[in-house]
């Protein structure tokens, strides 16, 4: 089951990234006194009493003007909505109560199953007069609590993991899960269709779930697949933030939920900023991941084009140089065959595990050809790695001193067991155990 999701909203400047930075325990969502500065990493994984949760940092609304505020209101509380298991509604206790506030809640008490009211910069314990003018907008009873101090997070995150969804059931573990993720306008819809049209193996499209996506699944060659098309941004506004804003946080439960993610890419108009935010998404989730150049027919080719562009895909992603990469051109049908092979094999090799004692022996080989670094006189050693997880593949190393490992050196182990091993299309974690410790996993 993909772990729940917990969205933040609320009116700009009232501490949603601030708890967003101290939640997930270190800072990534820009934090500025100015309305409005949210703009890059908006997603990271959360931990309470041993539950994880994915945590989204929505920008605030900001209504320009009387004639837009309802619209703008619409889109903050519909995001929250389609996303989220758990919705924080956070307001300004110092501020108090606003028409903003009020017209947000309206939306909230229609259509959101789970609301959290979160009344934030209340920095005693001391409850402000107008604190019970909350209660107002009908949303139960608010939980106060200081972002800026992490006053009273203990009893909100209780609440919180309280309200997650219990007896769910499981999906098919023989169903290779895919999502088809990517800005708006390259061609998501499109391949779904093409896959599906060729084929002609629709089962039963399923509109509207939980997560705003489309799911369909269907069989070919005796395999079972299904595809989640996020394909449902909508442009509701002329404003590039707000695009791009609205399909990074519709991929994230679409990601959630998968085996494989399509990263769909405008072959000619070349990769963006927004490309990378949502591969680093699905990088750090642990899934498997297939890069599709579409639109690889409007490309001008020379002798080397496809190679050379594929060495610039993993230099515009030095987080993913296993990723698979695919040239096609839905319109002109051109390779999109081979996608479903390509997610597959990564569905497979994602979930492929590698007897402990040919990791050993590849292990001592790697030592011998390359000598673990040392500091100030201390040597790394590495008695011993054994696989402890799947989907995706997790070793653990059980070695003298932690802080001896130094980035190059894992990276350098990670590519002789991809080298040995394949894994190609999906990452590979590591855990670092000194020698006594036990694997908490």
């Amino acid at each position: 089951m993909s772990k729940p999701v917990v969205a933040v909203v609320g009116r700009p400047n009232v501490g949603k990234s601030t708890f967003f930075n101290k939640i997930i325990g270190r800072r990534v969502s820009i934090v500025e006194d100015t309305p409005g500065v949210t703009r890059d990493r908006i997603y990271a994984e959360a931990e309470w009493n041993g539950i994880n949760f994915g945590l989204i940092d929505t920008g605030g609304i900001e209504p320009a003007n009387e004639e837009i505020i309802p619209s703008k209101m619409r889109q903050q509380a519909e995001i929250a909505i389609d996303m989220a298991d758990v919705v924080l509604f956070m307001v300004d206790g110092k501020e108090g109560l606003t028409n903003a506030d009020h017209e947000v809640a309206e939306i909230l008490r229609r259509r959101a199953e789970r609301v959290i009211l979160v009344v934030n910069k209340i920095d005693t314990y001391q409850m402000p007069d107008d604190f019970y003018d909350f209660y107002e907008l009908g949303l139960g009873e608010p939980i106060a609590i200081s972002a800026a101090n992490m006053l009273n997070f203990g009893d909100l995150l209780d609440e919180i993991v309280r309200f997650f969804p219990e007896g769910e059931s499981e999906e098919d573990e023989d169903v290779i899960k895919i999502a088809v993720i990517g800005k708006p306008n390259v061609g998501k819809s499109s391949i779904v269709n093409e896959i599906l049209g060729e084929e002609r193996v629709i089962v039963s499209p399923i509109a509207g779930t939980t997560r705003d996506s489309i799911d369909s699944p269907f069989e070919k060659d005796g395999e079972k697949y299904l595809l989640i098309d996020t394909a449902g941004i909508r442009r509701r506004s002329k404003v590039n933030d707000d695009i791009e804003k609205y399909s990074v946080i519709r991929a994230v439960a679409a990601i959630e939920r998968a085996d494989v993610c399509l990263l769909m890419i405008d072959g000619a108009e070349g990769i963006s900023d927004q490309d990378k935010r949502i591969a680093g998404i699905a990088h750090e989730s642990g899934k498997g991941v297939i890069i599709a150049v579409n639109k690889w027919d409007l490309v001008e080719k020379e002798t080397n084009t496809m190679r050379d562009y594929k060495q610039r895909i993993y230099k515009e992603f030095p987080f993913m140089p296993y990723a698979v990469v695919l040239f096609i051109s839905v319109l002109k049908h051109q390779r999109v065959g081979q996608v479903l092979d390509a997610a597959r094999a990564v569905a497979e090799n994602r979930a492929m595990r590698v007897p402990t004692g040919k990791l050993n022996s590849l292990l001592q080989d790697a030592v011998m050809m390359k000598q673990p670094p040392s500091d100030k006189g201390k040597r790394l050693k590495i008695y011993y790695v054994t696989q402890v997880g799947v989907k995706p593949p997790l070793f653990s190393f059980q070695i003298n001193k932690r802080d001896l490992m130094h980035f190059s050196y894992s990276r350098y182990l990670e590519n002789k067991i991809r080298e040995a091993f394949g894994f190609e299309g999906t990452p590979v974690k590591f855990v670092f155990r000194e020698k006594g410790e036990k694997d908490e996993l």
